[in-house]
């Protein structure tokens, strides 16, 4: 049967229905075997439901809630640094966790939207950008995630998750459900220490007086080089930030990798220490 223009319905059965579809015709997709091999991802807008379903009945009940931003980063930056870094990032620290899924980034921080006059900057205000995360909390809760992790990119996603966390930690005492606010995760400043004086690439922040870093810079070129503009920057003579060049690009791409194993690390250490009920953040 070829279904056209489905949509899914999840509850204790789950459906799949189509307009004009009768009740004996739906498909209960609770225990519809899956078709086809799963897709060997750990993002969830990038899964099919069935993915999700099963990925959950295995045991991968952890999910990351990844916040990030849209503002000005300079001439080089796209608006959208934060959420760049945050895929790199996500995939890092859910493969090293084991048994976590990645949610959908929350691209937009809060703010005052009616002062946002910088072209291309967005903002949510502070009620809906907590909003959004208890609600996508909410929804993981429902499916039988069991521990909900927020990190945030930016500075501005910080406090909301801290209290969106501790908010439905207290309402759901009784629930097995832990939601955990992992501060480890924003660690710019110790990312740019552990690059300066373990790697030995040094750097003195905005030296050039840009939103734009190299530590992010070559974090950001490992999800896609378009994002800081690289061929563009190569062509004006403009390949470098703060003193350092980004050629070659096998360099920067190395020293990328280095900075993610870095702050998979500590977050997945703080994750560890939120489980472990010895973390400074808010957990359950």
């Amino acid at each position: 049967m070829k279904l056209t223009g489905a949509a899914l319905t999840l509850s204790l059965g789950v459906v799949l229905t189509a307009p004009g579809l009768s009740a004996q015709d739906r498909i209960d997709m609770t225990d519809f075997p899956r078709p086809i091999e799963a897709a060997d991802n750990v993002w969830i807008e990038e899964l099919t439901m069935l993915e999700v379903r099963d990925a959950l009945r295995n045991g991968m009940t952890n999910v990351l809630i990844p916040a990030g931003g849209v503002e000005e980063n300079g001439p080089y930056l796209t608006t959208g640094k934060h959420n760049h870094v945050l895929k790199v990032m996500g995939e890092a620290i859910a493969r090293r966790m084991g048994n976590t899924l990645v949610a959908p980034i929350v691209a937009i921080e809060p703010g005052t939207p009616e002062n946002t006059t910088t072209p291309g900057s967005i903002r949510y205000s502070r009620e809906t950008y907590e909003a959004v995360l208890t609600d996508m909390a909410t929804s993981f809760k429902a499916q039988g995630f069991q521990n909900i992790f927020y990190i945030g990119d930016s500075g501005g996603n910080q406090a909301g998750q801290r209290e969106v966390a501790e908010r439905l930690n207290t309402a759901w005492a009784d629930e097995g459900v832990g939601v955990y606010y992992i501060p480890e995760y924003y660690n710019y400043a110790d990312i740019l220490a552990y690059q300066n004086e373990v790697m030995g690439v040094e750097e003195v922040r905005y030296s050039e007086g840009f939103h734009d870093n190299y530590y992010i810079t070559s974090i950001i070129t490992l999800d896609d080089p378009r994002h800081v503009r690289l061929d563009e920057r190569v062509a004006a003579g403009k390949a470098s930030i703060n003193g350092i060049s980004l050629l070659p690009i096998e360099k920067t791409l190395w020293h990328g990798r280095q900075l993610v194993e870095f702050r998979t690390e500590a977050t997945v250490q703080g994750i560890r220490r939120a489980l472990a009920g010895t973390a400074d953040g808010s957990g359950g």
